[in-house]
């Protein structure tokens, strides 16, 4: 089971990975906490923009390979300018919402589900968005109640990410509002990851699913993450977007496995 915050997270982050899964055999479920209906799109945020993203996500879930899709139904909370909670955030906001009550209803599709693996994020939500850290405490949470046995933190390996920035701010120049020393604090070193997935062989499927958020390739003044993705030729999109990172806390932190079934230690 896949747990993500808004349609969308689940193609930058674990998108290679859930095709891989199925492609095994493996039932791959995608829940997500909101419909994403307060993120930067040309459609007009609120219900009209929720009903898009998703159909967005079905779409996505598709081309993965996907068994089911859940949605929990809270509301986006939303990103202020400073990377914080928004003030005007809805009542059912995910970040408002009670996190037992929420581990609960997780944990029940969990036990549903007989999950035996569960991806959530690394205690700072990636890159510090307030819902992905409350999908951390969530489902973590989750796990414990419904006694997942595998539980897995989707990041980015910061390391190479940071290089990347700084290289590409030699050459382009990021707007005023862009800080690059934020990422300092972002994602996850690369000596904390447990887990290195190769997903190059599902590079067609990663790109589909990107390709089915369309809301979130425009919008705002702007180039959009998603949509400068999207433009990266195919060998290139392979070994760029060719690996996804975890970190599992229960292993070592130099345990350097390849799939998120692995033993640790090797038998």
């Amino acid at each position: 089971m896949f747990f993500h915050a808004h349609p969308d997270d689940e193609a930058l982050l674990t998108a290679g990975t859930m095709a891989m899964l199925a492609a095994e055999g493996h039932r791959v479920v995608l829940v997500v906490a909101t419909a994403g209906e307060r993120g930067l799109a040309d459609v007009e945020p609120g219900e009209e923009l929720a009903r898009t993203r998703t159909a967005e996500l079905y779409k996505s879930a598709a081309a993965l390979g996907c068994a089911r899709v859940v949605l929990l139904g809270y509301g986006d909370s939303g990103l202020s300018s400073d990377g914080g909670v928004a003030g005007d955030r809805p009542d059912n906001a995910f970040i408002d919402a009670d996190s037992e009550e929420a581990a609960g209803r997780l944990a029940k599709v969990l036990i549903e589900e007989e999950a035996d693996l569960l991806t959530i994020y690394d205690p700072a939500g990636g890159y510090g968005h307030p819902d992905h850290v409350q999908v951390h405490r969530v489902g973590g949470r989750a796990a414990e109640i419904a006694g997942t046995p595998v539980v897995l933190e989707a990041t980015v390996n910061r390391d190479p990410l940071l290089k990347g920035l700084r290289l590409a701010g030699r050459f382009y120049r990021f707007p005023a509002e862009f800080d690059v020393r934020a990422f300092e604090r972002a994602y996850t070193p690369g000596d904390a990851i447990t887990h290195r997935v190769n997903v190059r062989r599902f590079a067609r499927q990663k790109r589909a699913s990107m390709e089915a958020h369309a809301t979130q390739a425009a919008g705002g003044e702007g180039p959009r993450t998603l949509a400068v993705m999207l433009k990266v030729p195919g060998p290139l999109y392979r070994l760029l977007f060719g690996t996804e990172w975890y970190v599992r806390r229960d292993l070592p932190a130099g345990a350097r496995l390849t799939h998120p079934f692995d033993h640790w230690p090797r038998s």
